[in-house]
């Protein structure tokens, strides 16, 4: 049988800062720039998610794209949308919300609501040119 991955795009705003607490300012300035500024700062996320399986004889579908919508809508975009990651997100409260651990966090937000039998891929978009990938490897 055919393995074909499907794909749903989706996007959220987001506030975090970039720091490290037992770090002084100005060692956190010197790693992640303006990133750290203890004021915050936002980004217009932009997400695709991967899912490749089996094609089912039946529906045609590896998975039902609008059931993809929904699972991405509930446990990504409206827990994450327009809030301050570092203090509105319990998953970062000891953990730097960087664009790579965000995309582990969505990974595992999403692993629990697809069928295991379906490789998944989260690609994170901070900026247009800045990205991250992950598959839970």
């Amino acid at each position: 049988m055919s393995r074909v991955t499907v794909n749903r795009k989706a996007h959220f705003n987001a506030a975090h800062r970039l720091f490290r607490k037992e770090w002084s300012d100005d060692k956190n300035l010197e790693v992640f720039g303006k990133c750290s500024n203890p004021n915050y700062h936002g980004h217009n996320y932009e997400l695709t998610v991967s899912l490749t399986g089996e094609i089912d004889g039946e529906t045609g579908f590896v998975f039902d794209l609008g059931v993809l919508r929904k699972i991405i809508n509930t446990e990504i975009e409206e827990y994450l949308d327009h809030k301050n990651l570092n203090v509105e997100v319990p998953e970062f409260k000891d953990l730097n919300p960087t664009a790579e651990n965000i995309s582990v966090v969505i990974y595992n937000k999403l692993r629990v609501r697809i069928p295991e039998k379906l490789d998944l891929k989260v690609i994170l978009y901070e900026t247009p040119r800045n990205f991250v990938s992950y598959c839970g490897e």
